[in-house]
């Protein structure tokens, strides 16, 4: 099944709805797409955004531009693949020393078993053995 659109309904007073107004106008855009486009960035940024005059928003570039050491943020989905992805390997590690030790066990097992081998130049050396014929 595809994406289906919603429909997300809210009031605003009359000074916030005019303000809208002559932003979407501004931008020659209608009034519903500048709630699109604030919900797009509101989704792609995890909730974490702000909304600020673009006269403050020059001043903020400015200072970012002097800070240092520079900062980025990430995605929660990131952190949390991220976070999964560790406990995988640490459980990965985890059984690849137990196939170790069962490795070695095996190992020291087949080492301490004395197997009696027996060689056929051995048995005929024997003669006050009976001997036997197969088939």
């Amino acid at each position: 099944m595809g994406n289906k659109n919603k429909t997300i309904s809210f009031r605003v007073n009359e000074d916030a709805f005019e303000t809208l107004r002559e932003i979407a106008e501004e931008r020659d855009i209608s009034l519903s797409a500048v709630f699109r486009d604030y919900v797009d960035t509101l989704v792609a940024h995890d909730g974490q955004v702000q909304v600020v005059p673009e006269h403050e928003l020059e001043q903020m570039n400015g200072n970012d531009e002097e800070s240092f050491p520079p900062k980025v943020k990430v995605p929660k989905s990131f952190i949390r693949e991220h976070e999964r992805l560790e406990l995988e390997a640490d459980h990965l590690r985890e059984q690849l020393e137990e196939h170790k030790r069962y490795v070695n066990y095996l190992r020291e097992q087949l080492e301490d078993e004395e197997e009696e081998v027996i060689q056929l130049e051995d048995l005929d050396a024997d003669a006050d053995e009976p001997s036997f014929r197969l088939g």
